[in-house]
């Protein structure tokens, strides 16, 4: 089945499973973002909608409303849908796509009948293009009918939804985070410090990227530890130490993420994570303790 729908907040998410789901059979009925203007942009990338700059009463014409703003604004948007909408909210279908946030958020419309719940694609959006969904999870909870609709409109997407625990979702998008910002930050650190001992970006980039790449095709294949690679995976200390010393002349924040990033993977992936660990405070501890003592007095 195939129902009407309202996107609040059509930005890079919004814009990108609006296209996809009218491609699919829905019928996008409205379009609403903060100004009419780039309502009308994301209507002309969807393919379909009216745009309205700010939240009106058409959207109740609809069976289900995505709001897909960003999580500051959800609740927001739930207490104005309630205040325009009240006892016409009944038997409709809210949907948020935040990450962090679950079904409550929406509580607002809960109050008037509204079915409430979440759907969060495990995806980057860059804005430019539309992302391949096929295939990649969904984080979705809520309220029965609303799980019901979230799930029908993932498979749709030939996305996998799969049921969480809405009180774990800052968990979960934790554990996103991890996996998808902060390695980026991790390989531009990286890249940046290649540029510093001389090589262009274009070089650094070239260089790290296969290694990377790499490393991830090994876990998926073979797992974590046997993908495992680098001194702290060999024991060897005294390279991790020279490490530690050549990172003084980074930001603080290079050395400081990588010792921090040596003991997450003793933690994770060593076989004998307490010996690891242990190793770790006795080689870098110390040191990386008296330097930064050393940079407090020399900054007094």
């Amino acid at each position: 089945m195939r129902g009407s729908l309202a996107i609040v907040g059509a930005g890079r998410v919004g814009r990108a499973l609006g296209r996809q789901l009218r491609e699919l059979g829905w019928k996008i009925e409205t379009v609403v973002t903060r100004s009419y203007p780039s309502a009308r942009r994301a209507a002309r990338f969807i393919g379909a909608g009216r745009p309205h700059g700010g939240l009106t009463r058409r959207v109740l014409n609809c069976e289900v409303i995505l709001i897909a703003t960003p999580d500051s604004a959800v609740r927001g948007v739930a207490e104005e849908l309630a205040r325009i909408g009240a006892e016409e909210l009944r038997g409709k279908i809210v949907l948020h796509t935040s990450g962090a946030l679950d079904a409550s958020a929406l509580n607002a419309v809960r109050r008037f009948g509204a079915a409430a719940g979440s759907m969060h694609p495990l995806q980057s959006f860059s804005g430019v293009d539309v992302p391949q969904l096929e295939g990649r999870t969904f984080a979705i909870e809520g309220d029965p009918p609303a799980l019901r609709m979230a799930r029908q409109m993932v498979r749709a997407l030939g996305g996998a939804p799969v049921p969480i625990d809405g009180g774990k979702k800052p968990l979960y998008h934790a554990a996103a985070a991890m996996a998808a910002g902060h390695v980026l930050a991790v390989v531009e650190a990286a890249a940046r410090l290649l540029m510093s001992i001389g090589l262009n970006r274009r070089e650094a980039v070239r260089a790290l990227l296969p290694l990377t790449r790499q490393v991830l095709q090994n876990f998926e294949r073979l797992g974590p530890r046997a993908a495992w690679t680098g001194p702290l995976a060999r024991g060897d200390y005294e390279t991790l130490g020279a490490h530690t010393k050549a990172l003084r002349d980074a930001p603080k924040e290079f050395s400081e993420a990588y010792e921090a990033l040596n003991r997450l993977a003793a933690l994770v992936l060593g076989q004998d994570s307490a010996r690891t660990l242990a190793e770790l405070n006795r080689i870098l501890g110390n040191k990386s303790v008296k330097a930064r003592a050393k940079a407090a007095g020399g900054n007094s």
